[in-house]
């Protein structure tokens, strides 16, 4: 194995130490934030180093962090349900912000924006049909679930910024004070290889 993908490995490997902490960090002591008009929905900061796995490794990174996010739920909780919605609400968003900056790269006047709006609306397109059908399967109804979808769609929409300023402050600091650690494009083509 080469010294490149050993570095991308490595990279991936805290970040996904990361994801563990902050889900386990914020779930035991009871700091995951309600959201109020439906409690069981709850903010944390479990997306920020799957953003930070993206901005620093790549798209593949970023599913890896996701991929450890959806097992570190699973073992803590049992619910294959919530790991997966989580992990794919996480993924979603992190897959629009991806496509976001590759596409209006420097285009646009306000390019910064764009990636942050399309990662928010990918993950509320992706979220819906999801959340429609396991509110149809829990409730019974799909009234019910169309009712609610508006809710959890606020609740994506805050979630998914979130989770990509959180990680976007992160990669801009890490950019400033320690650029070693921040694979350029020419060095993640490298560990593909």
């Amino acid at each position: 194995m080469s010294d490149q993908k050993t570095s991308v490995i490595a990279r991936i490997a805290m970040l996904s130490a990361l994801v563990v902490l902050f889900d386990y960090g914020m779930k035991f002591p009871g700091w995951k934030i309600v959201f109020p008009w439906l409690p069981f929905l709850k903010f944390d900061f479990t997306g920020v180093p799957i953003m930070l796995s993206l901005l620093i490794t790549g798209l593949g990174g970023g599913a890896a962090t996701s991929a450890v996010a959806f097992l570190a739920i699973l073992v803590r909780s049992g619910d294959i349900i919530g790991a997966s919605m989580k992990a794919i609400a996480e993924f979603s968003t992190a897959t629009g912000f991806y496509i976001g900056s590759r596409i209006f790269k420097g285009k646009f006047r306000f390019s910064r924006i764009l990636p942050y709006t399309l990662g928010c609306i990918t993950r509320i397109l992706v979220m819906f049909p999801l959340t429609v059908s396991i509110f149809v399967l829990y409730y019974g109804s799909l009234s019910i679930a169309l009712a609610l979808s508006p809710l959890v769609s606020v609740f994506n929409l805050f979630h998914g910024i979130i989770s990509i300023s959180g990680g976007d402050l992160l990669y801009e600091t890490l950019k400033r004070r320690a650029p070693h650690l921040i694979l350029t494009s020419k060095e993640r083509f490298k560990a593909k290889k």
